[in-house]
């Protein structure tokens, strides 16, 4: 299934129908009687978040959306029928905004929240209703009012607790499939993931934590380049990161450069990323044949307030490790939520 995150599309809601001019026909009912009803009122759309889809690619194929108008009011002091309203569901995470003004009409983090974002057309009175003391028999009804339209944009932001960002071939694909059920496409050579992953780990007590692989981040992300400018809008609702750099003798820049590299990107793209808590994770210490770099990162990343954790994702070596530091994190996290 193709990943889309983002989609523009129009909404109509239904027009309210017309209320009716008729009169009352009977042999007791003096001058007839004004006898017509109101029309319904027009059908509202509604966007809804649905747990049970995972990407905005259904607005690729349909843009155009309408909801059922009112129906006209009858004789009899019949009511027009209300229309239907219209009910269009979204992933969980996706940001409602109006195309225009960009305005955030809402955004969609919990299943089941719902947000108006076109108000069906009042329907129109009939003549019976204009009935009064001095106007016995009015020979007039109005009309239904519109129903708003408006061009919506769709921007989908997964839900995770924790992003895992890293240079392409830094292992950011191997990690979510060790640490979570997630089964992501791996492979060596860049961009392998096209698009963000998510993955469950399970904790200590029955918790557990969402885990999303954030795909394509090079230098230049920020500014467009690579995959990466696609997919930084998904890092913006994790609560901490784990940062991966590749450690082994065959990796293309020290560890610290890229590192500060990714950071940079992040800064760039919001301040609120770099502030977020971090786990760097060096991989490939299976591929290294001086460990006392090792000891260099730790010094290194320790001064800058991080946790580093050296592991090795083909022989699992130091997994167990940054299993208990992302506990750590995360009951820390907990903590301060409440």
């Amino acid at each position: 299934m193709k990943f889309v995150d983002k989609a523009k599309i129009h909404v109509k809601a239904g027009d309210g129908g017309n209320g009716c001019v008729a009169f009352r026909r009977e042999k007791f009912v003096p001058m007839g009687g004004p006898a017509g009803g109101n029309g319904g009122k027009g059908g509202d759309v509604v966007i809804v978040a649905d747990p049970r889809m995972r990407t905005l690619l259904d607005f690729k194929h349909k843009r155009h959306y309408k909801a059922e108008r009112g129906q006209h009011g009858s004789g009899s002091n019949k009511h027009g029928k209300k229309g239907e309203d219209l009910i269009i569901k979204v992933p969980v995470g996706t940001v409602v905004k109006d195309a225009q003004t960009g305005e955030i009409l809402a955004d969609l983090t919990q299943a089941g929240q719902k947000v108006v974002v076109a108000k069906g057309g009042k329907g129109g009175k009939g003549n019976a209703a204009f009935k009064s003391s001095t106007n016995q028999s009015p020979d007039y009804a109005e009309e239904g009012e519109a129903g708003e339209e408006k061009w919506i944009e769709l921007e989908l932001k997964l839900i995770a607790d924790i992003g895992i960002v890293g240079f392409p071939n830094a292992g950011k694909s191997t990690l979510i499939s060790v640490l979570s059920n997630a089964k992501p496409k791996i492979a060596d050579y860049p961009f392998t993931t096209l698009a963000p992953v998510l993955g469950v780990m399970k904790l200590d007590h029955g918790r557990s934590v969402v885990i999303a692989d954030i795909p394509g981040l090079i230098e230049g992300a920020s500014q467009g380049m690579g995959l990466g400018h696609e997919f930084l809008r998904h890092i913006e609702r994790t609560k901490a990161l784990i940062h991966m750099v590749d450690i082994s003798d065959m990796r293309e820049r020290e560890p610290e450069e890229a590192f500060e590299a990714i950071n940079r990107e992040l800064k760039e793209y919001s301040p609120e990323l770099i502030e977020k808590p971090q786990i760097v994770v060096g991989n490939k210490i299976d591929l290294l044949s001086d460990r006392s770099l090792i000891d260099r990162l730790e010094r290194y990343f320790s001064e800058k307030g991080y946790p580093f954790v050296a592991v090795s994702l083909a022989t699992k070596e130091g997994i167990e490790k940054l299993k208990n530091e992302i506990i750590n994190l995360y009951s820390r996290l907990e903590g301060e939520e409440n």
